[in-house]
C-alpha cells in the first residue's frame, strides 16, 4: 500500500482486487505520486509542477490525491505510464490488474463521488476529460474508467439516499470499480422471489460484461418472474453463483475486460436492489445515463484519435525520410504531408470543441436534478448523438490516415500503429452510428426529440 492511501481503508476483499505487482512503468508512475502524497502529508494542499504543467493536488478526506488542472481531474502520470508500455500490454492480452491498481492509487475510481461520502465531488465534465486523457494513452483502460463511471453514476441518478450511503461510501473508502452486465440486447436476466419473499435468486447469461470481471461489484438489472418488473442491481464480484467467461477475444479493446458473465442462482437481497426501472419509475433524471454513456464513447474516440495522430507526428519527426522525388530533406517539410496533418489537426479541433460543448451540457443536466425536463433531456440527447457522428468519423480515418502520413515502415508491428484503429473501429460498433445520424436529422428537419432507451 503506497502512503497515497495512508488515511483509507484497504479495497475489500474481492477476488477481482488487484494483488499482482504492477509493470515497472506503473511501479515508476506510482513512486511519483507516492512523493507528492509524502510532501502533501507534511504540508497540506499544495500547487506542484509536473514538467512544465501546473498540477493542484487536493485531498478529499481519505488521503486519496486528485490532481486538478483547469478544473479537471488528470493523472497525467497515470497516462504517461499507460502510453509507455501500452503496445506490449495490448499484445500480452492478461487482465488488467495493474493498470486497475494504478487508477485505484490515482484515486481515479472516486472522482464523481459526493465529498460527503468521501469522494472527489467532481462531476461529468471532469469526468469526461479524464476519459480522453487515458484514451490518448490506452482506449481499453479508459473504456474501463468511463463505463465505470457511468454505472456508479445510477447511485446519484437513480438510487435513493440508503443505497448511496450503503454503496457510496464503500466504494469511495476502497476505491471501487463498478463493471456492469446490462446489455439490453441479450435476453432479460431472470429475478425469481425466494419463498419466504426475502429477496431474489438471480439468473442469466449476459454478454460485452466490462468490467464486471475485473471490478469490485457487478451492476446489473433483472425481471422479476411473475410481475415483470424490472430492477436494478449491484453484486458483489465474488458473490456465490457469479462465473465470468473470460472469453473475451476481439480485434480491439483487449484489455477492456468485456467478456461475458453468468448468474446461476444468485442469492439477491433486499438491499441489494437500487431502484425500480419500470417506466412509471424512469424520470428525465434518471434517464440520463443513456446520454452521458454516449457522451463517454465519443471522448473515448476522440481521446484515441489524438493519441493516435500524436504518436504519428512523433514518428514522422523522427523517423519517417522525405519522399526521393519531393526534393527536400525532411518528411517534415513536404507540403502534402502538412496539408494531411493540417487536416486531421483542424478536424480534431473541431471535434474537441463540440466534445467540450458537450461536456459542459451534460454537466448542466446532471446540475438541475429533480427540475431537469423530458425536453431539456431529449435536446442533449441530440448534441450528444451529434457528438457520436462526428468522434466516430474522425477517429477511424484519424487512425487509417496516419499509416500514409508515416510511410511504409511504420506498418513494422513493433510500432504498434494498428492498435489505434483496432480499438476505434471495435468500440464504435457497440451501436450503429447510422441511428445517430438519423437522430440528429429527424430533430434538425423535424424537430424530433428521441425517445429513452439503453441506446438513446
Amino acid at each position: 500500500m503506497s502512503s497515497i492511501e495512508t488515511n483509507a481503508p484497504p479495497p475489500a476483499p474481492t477476488s477481482a482486487s488487484p494483488s499482482a505487482p504492477p509493470s515497472s512503468l506503473a511501479s515508476n508512475a506510482l513512486s511519483a505520486l507516492e512523493a507528492f502524497g509524502q510532501s502533501l502529508a507534511a504540508t497540506g494542499p499544495t500547487i506542484a509542477i509536473a514538467g512544465t504543467v501546473p498540477v493542484i493536488f487536493l485531498s478529499a478526506g481519505t488521503g486519496t490525491l486528485y490532481a486538478l488542472l483547469a478544473g479537471t481531474v488528470i493523472v497525467l502520470l497515470v497516462a504517461d505510464a499507460l502510453a509507455v508500455d501500452a503496445l506490449e500490454r495490448d499484445r500480452a492480452g492478461q487482465d488488467p490488474v495493474a493498470e486497475l491498481r494504478l487508477l485505484r492509487e490515482a484515486g481515479l475510481p472516486a472522482l464523481l463521488i459526493p465529498r460527503r461520502f468521501g469522494g472527489a465531488g467532481q462531476g461529468w465534465r471532469t469526468a469526461l476529460a479524464v476519459v480522453r486523457e487515458i484514451a490518448r494513452a490506452d482506449g481499453s483502460i479508459a473504456q474501463l474508467l468511463g463505463y465505470h463511471y457511468v454505472n456508479l453514476d445510477n447511485l446519484w441518478l437513480a438510487a435513493g439516499l440508503e443505497a448511496q450511503e450503503r454503496y457510496g461510501r464503500p466504494s469511495a473508502d476502497a476505491q471501487w470499480l463498478w463493471g456492469d452486465a446490462v446489455n439490453p440486447i441479450d435476453p432479460d436476466l431472470k429475478l425469481t422471489p425466494n419463498p419466504d419473499g426475502d429477496g431474489y435468486r438471480l439468473d442469466g447469461t449476459k454478454t460485452f460484461a466490462t468490467g464486471a470481471s475485473t471490478g469490485d461489484v457487478v451492476l446489473t438489472s433483472g425481471e422479476v418472474t411473475g410481475t415483470g418488473e424490472q430492477l436494478l442491481l449491484v453484486v458483489p464480484h465474488d458473490a456465490p453463483g457469479l462465473t465470468f467467461g473470460q472469453d473475451w477475444d476481439n480485434l480491439g479493446q483487449r484489455l477492456s475486460a468485456s467478456g461475458g458473465v453468468t448468474f446461476d442462482g444468485v442469492e439477491i437481497l433486499p438491499e441489494q436492489v437500487i431502484a425500480s426501472l419500470g417506466k412509471e419509475d424512469t424520470t428525465p433524471r434518471s434517464s440520463l445515463i443513456t446520454p452521458v454513456i454516449q457522451a463517454v464513447f465519443g471522448h473515448l474516440y476522440l481521446g484515441i484519435a489524438e493519441g493516435a495522430l500524436a504518436a504519428a507526428r512523433a514518428y514522422t519527426r523522427g523517423t519517417s525520410r522525405p519522399w526521393v522525388l519531393s526534393g527536400l530533406a525532411s518528411a517534415t517539410e513536404d507540403p502534402y504531408r502538412l496539408a494531411d496533418y493540417g487536416d486531421l489537426a483542424a478536424r480534431l479541433t473541431a471535434t474537441a470543441a463540440l466534445a467540450d460543448r458537450v461536456a459542459g451540457h451534460v454537466q448542466s443536466a446532471a446540475d438541475r436534478g429533480p427540475e431537469l425536463t423530458w425536453e431539456e433531456r431529449g435536446e442533449l440527447a441530440v448534441e450528444v448523438a451529434a457528438l457520436k457522428v462526428v468522434s466516430t468519423d474522425v477517429a477511424l480515418d484519424t487512425t487509417a490516415k496516419v499509416f500514409e502520413l508515416t510511410g511504409a515502415r511504420a506498418t513494422a508491428n513493433r510500432h504498434g500503429f494498428d492498435r489505434f484503429w483496432r480499438n476505434v473501429r471495435t468500440h464504435t460498433l457497440h451501436d450503429p452510428v447510422s441511428y445517430k445520424r438519423r437522430e440528429v436529422g429527424d430533430h434538425y428537419l423535424n424537430g424530433t426529440l428521441p425517445e429513452f432507451t439503453l441506446y438513446t
